[in-house]
């Protein structure tokens, strides 16, 4: 009888440990999430919607395309203590609640031969569990060839966090170009991009801005070679990036295409 009761009794004090110290980790969480939240500015330079369809979540915001199912840009707000490590354990992706008409599936990539290509990367939200917990919503990805996710995409997304390192705090528009796109993958036709664009503003003094558009297959070139002008991107895709930015500096910033300002490093 007492070996019995002296099992019940430790079981009992596993348990209590067990909800004490949860009660603690949840506590420790909840007042990190908010000091880092109180810290977090948003992002002060929307890009205009094609779709009217803007979702904002807590750590960056997002264009959604219906017709495409996936976002045509998101955009955030980068800053140096982002950067910030911490061993989050990968989520499962979910579906964007906030997206009105529905956001895709993640089976649509199952079996297609695309990864499921960040557009907020995920590393650049490592600050804070919540705030990495939301990139993985579906209406943060896009498909991506393996090679190219992996390969010079990668490298884009590593450099601008290099930078933001360097400045303090960036500005970045990330999405997909569909104008020359035919190929869709699964049972909700989520289109395949021909190529993906970034464009990062440092604003403040001596304000520089810079931009990228990557064809959406394997290359081993300098990140350099696809620099282009952020009219451009405009002329391309019918959105207007920088509008909230003086006109007369908008105009000026817009039309270049210098990488002075912006060291690159190779990976």
């Amino acid at each position: 009888m007492k070996k019995y009761t002296y099992s019940i009794l430790m079981s009992l004090v596993i348990i209590a440990f067990y909800f004490i110290n949860k009660k603690l980790d949840t506590k420790h969480y909840t007042q990190l999430e908010e000091d880092v939240t109180s810290s977090y500015t948003g992002f002060d330079y929307l890009p205009t919607s094609t779709t009217n369809a803007i979702v904002k979540h807590a750590y960056y915001t997002l264009s959604y395309s219906e017709k495409h199912e996936q976002a045509e840009w998101v955009a955030y707000h980068l800053k140096k203590e982002h950067t910030a490590y911490n061993n989050f354990k990968r989520p499962y992706f979910e579906i964007d609640p906030l997206v009105k008409t529905n956001a895709a599936h993640w089976k649509n990539y199952k079996k297609s031969g695309y990864d499921r290509g960040h557009l907020c990367p995920a590393a650049d939200r490592k600050f804070n569990k919540k705030a990495f917990d939301e990139t993985f919503l579906t209406s943060n990805i896009s498909p991506q060839k393996n090679n190219f996710n992996a390969g010079i995409w990668n490298n884009l997304e590593k450099q601008v966090r290099y930078w933001v390192k360097k400045e303090n705090d960036l500005y970045v528009v990330t999405g997909p170009v569909f104008s020359h796109s035919k190929k869709t993958i699964g049972s909700e036709q989520v289109t395949v991009p021909s190529h993906f664009y970034k464009i990062i503003l440092k604003n403040g003094n001596n304000p520089r801005l810079i931009a990228f558009l990557l064809p959406h297959k394997a290359s081993s070139k300098s990140l350099k070679n696809y620099v282009v002008s952020t009219d451009k991107l405009e002329e391309l895709l019918h959105i207007d990036f920088f509008s909230q930015l003086p006109d007369n500096l908008e105009t000026r910033l817009e039309k270049g295409t210098t990488t002075k300002g912006w060291k690159f490093i190779n990976f």
